[in-house]
């Protein structure tokens, strides 16, 4: 028995020393194996990191509002004889009409202006980009002819980031009377007048629109003892109750500064009435390619600058006359 034991334990010191160079060899394999499955999950959460942080980035970016402008703050450029911060689109035709009748304070005898003298102008606009609108026009009185220009230089958005429209508006005149009218030193430029405007406006919602518009008029030749400039702040509003009308009100209001008068009221009492304000109050009615006015005003001019320096109708003291403007649209 004991010749049999002997022999069996060299056998199993073999076999423990198998097993323990076995598990030594495996720690020396599995070592590595660790460290790189270590760098293996670095490598994958970084790029998963990464991934998120580009998702979130391009989510930042996409989720950025656009801003949009609101909607114009009056259906048509023209607001009875004066303009508005409105453009039609690029490459758009509009067609103007613009009537004065007579005075309405002689009653009956001449059917309440209808048959007294009247004044008209016809004129073309045209918008050469979505922002620039230029024009021409041809008005009765004094054989007037007219360039403008309209020129968008900030638009209100519908977030109210941008919480007015402002426009810039120039017209120059010329007028067409016989050389006589401006004396024995007539030159071509005596004929010219300008007016400058600055129209800002804020539509407020679908329903109520305002606009102020500050503006200065010159005129190279004037009447005796009319000043040849002169500062005016212009006032207009609309209350929008259907789809398709509104009522409508503006006012001018030139003003008497006498820094810049050529004539002082203590010395030169001849000096000329100073002009009165111009005052509308009408219904427009408008469509997509279509804008109409009826209403009540105190001036019968046309062109801003000649309401401005001239005008001495009283609204409030029965001066009133009744005019009509019509524009077409056409896109091209």
């Amino acid at each position: 028995m004991l010749l049999r034991q002997n022999s069996f334990l060299p056998g199993l010191h073999r076999v423990q020393r198998t097993i323990k160079q076995s598990i030594t060899d495996k720690g020396k394999f599995m070592k590595p194996m660790k460290n790189i499955l270590r760098i293996f999950a670095t490598v994958v959460i970084g790029l998963l990191l990464a991934q998120n942080v580009a998702f979130a980035q391009e989510e930042e970016v996409t989720e950025k509002p656009k801003e949009r402008p609101a909607r114009a703050a009056f259906e048509s450029g023209l607001l009875f004889d004066g303009a508005t911060t409105t453009l039609q689109p690029s490459k758009t035709l509009e067609m103007v009409i613009q009537h004065r009748f007579g005075s309405i304070e002689n009653g009956i005898t001449d059917l309440y202006g209808i048959w007294a003298p009247s004044n008209i102008r016809m004129g073309l606009n045209y918008s050469i980009l979505d922002n620039l609108m230029v024009g021409i026009g041809a008005t009765k009185f004094n054989k007037m002819q007219d360039i403008q220009l309209k020129y968008n230089v900030l638009q209100q958005t519908r977030s109210n980031k941008i919480p007015v429209t402002i426009s810039v508006y120039e017209v120059i005149g010329i007028d067409g009377s016989a050389d006589s009218k401006f004396g024995k030193n007539y030159k071509f430029t005596n004929r010219l007048s300008y007016f400058t405007q600055i129209l800002i406006s804020r539509r407020f919602n679908d329903k109520i629109s305002l606009q102020v518009a500050p503006s200065f008029t010159h005129y190279n030749s004037t009447d005796s003892l009319v000043d040849h400039d002169r500062f005016a702040i212009s006032v207009a509003g609309r209350f929008k109750f259907s789809p398709q009308s509104s009522l409508i009100i503006s006012g001018d209001f030139p003003l008497q500064i006498q820094g810049i008068s050529e004539y002082r009221k203590d010395v030169n009492d001849t000096q000329d009435l100073p002009p009165v304000a111009n005052i509308c109050v009408g219904l427009e009615v408008a469509t997509s390619t279509h804008a109409f006015h009826v209403y009540l005003g105190s001036s019968q001019g046309i062109i801003p600058q000649e309401n401005i320096l001239y005008n001495k109708n009283d609204f409030f003291k029965g001066n009133i006359i009744l005019g009509l403007n019509i524009t077409r649209l056409w896109n091209f």
